[in-house]
């Protein structure tokens, strides 16, 4: 494990403006996870969403959302029904003034080995394409070692955030426990690990805004 620089909390501070366009899981990250989720009424939003969400707007950045839904390729729900759950969350986010830029999901199971099932960057080619977005400025935020993975080879800033299944995932890769705020590694991180973690999206946000600041991103 790399030597950690341990950080608290930026202070509110607006995410760092290098950090144009950011990614995020979707479920375990902006909404709870409910395994294989199919019914749009059964989505709901993680606390502190919001408004971590509303700091990354009002510094400009633009939001995207990067879903694994193997459910559709397992035949356990309708493709319809995965787009029906992503509306209804465009749809929560709305209502608060919160407009996501782009959702894209991967309807495969892990067996079809398809391009777009994270961690292969697929989803990030295709956002990339269609809206013009820059690895050096762009970060990756979920709960997964998928997320983390993805994000690092595409060259994004990744955190791993420890709702959802982060706690597990953080264990997975022998990182320590964190109760509050985030750490950051104080050199560079191997390949499968984050450039952060977070014990939540407003943390995670919190990172974005102290990174810079701190020297951090200076060595990515």
């Amino acid at each position: 494990m790399p030597d950690m620089e341990i950080f608290g909390c930026a202070q509110g501070r607006e995410p760092d403006v290098s950090m144009r366009d950011i990614l995020f899981d979707r479920d375990g990250t902006l909404i709870e996870d409910r395994h294989y989720l199919a019914d749009p009424a059964q989505v709901t939003l993680l606390p502190g969403v919001v408004p971590a969400l509303r700091r990354l707007l009002r510094a400009g950045c633009r939001l995207f959302v990067v879903s694994n839904q193997s459910g559709v390729g397992r035949g356990y729900f309708s493709l319809e029904s995965a787009y029906a759950c992503n509306e209804r969350l465009a749809q929560l986010l709305a209502a608060h003034d919160v407009h996501v830029t782009d959702m894209l999901l991967c309807p495969h199971s892990p067996e079809e080995g398809c391009a777009c099932r994270k961690p292969r960057t697929g989803m990030w080619d295709a956002l990339r394409g269609r809206h013009g977005l820059q690895a050096a400025h762009t970060a990756m935020v979920g709960d997964k070692c998928d997320d983390v993975r993805f994000g690092r080879v595409a060259g994004l800033r990744t955190v791993l955030v420890l709702t959802g299944h982060g706690r597990d995932h953080a264990a997975k890769l022998g990182l320590p426990r964190l109760d509050a705020g985030f750490w950051a590694p104080s050199v560079p991180p191997p390949l499968d690990m984050p450039h952060a973690v977070a014990v939540d999206l407003a943390a995670a946000v919190d990172f974005l805004a102290a990174g810079s600041k701190r020297g951090v991103f200076r060595h990515l």
